[in-house]
């Protein structure tokens, strides 16, 4: 019986010493997505031409896109074709202008020039003009 105690006491000390008894507990970071992550966005990917696409609906459609984002629209100019919005607390200029009958290029960018900012905003605004690009502008 002595022994068996003997060699309980031996097991559970080498057990402690090897850590496999100790309780780990790891930090977890929680999990960052890029487009929601603020970063230096190079001025060329605030940028698109629009092809098949001419000026005044490509005008409607980045409206719609502020808009479905639920953006806050600040100002909007048809004549020039431009609209000021606020998204993530910082303002931001949409420039459309018409390249020909067929073409058009959108770019937006921030109105106080900082370009440190969540990519997710261009992108999704992009990803909304050509996904509705097919839809007649009534």
């Amino acid at each position: 019986m002595k022994l068996r105690v003997l060699i309980l006491l031996i097991l559970l000390s080498v057990n402690t010493v090897f850590g496999e008894g100790e309780i780990q507990t790891q930090t977890e970071r929680p999990v960052q997505n890029p487009a929601t992550t603020a970063q230096n966005i190079p001025f060329e990917n605030c940028t698109k031409i629009f092809s098949g696409m001419n000026k005044e609906k490509l005008f409607y459609l980045t409206l719609g896109a502020v808009s479905a984002n639920k953006f806050t629209v600040e100002e909007i100019q048809t004549y020039n074709g431009y609209i000021i919005f606020t998204a993530a607390r910082q303002k931001y200029l949409a420039t459309i202008a018409g390249i020909d009958n067929n073409n058009s290029i959108l770019k937006i960018t921030p109105c106080n020039d900082i370009y440190f900012f969540q990519p997710g905003i261009l992108t999704n605004m992009f990803k909304y003009i050509e996904l509705n690009s097919t839809t007649e502008i009534k």
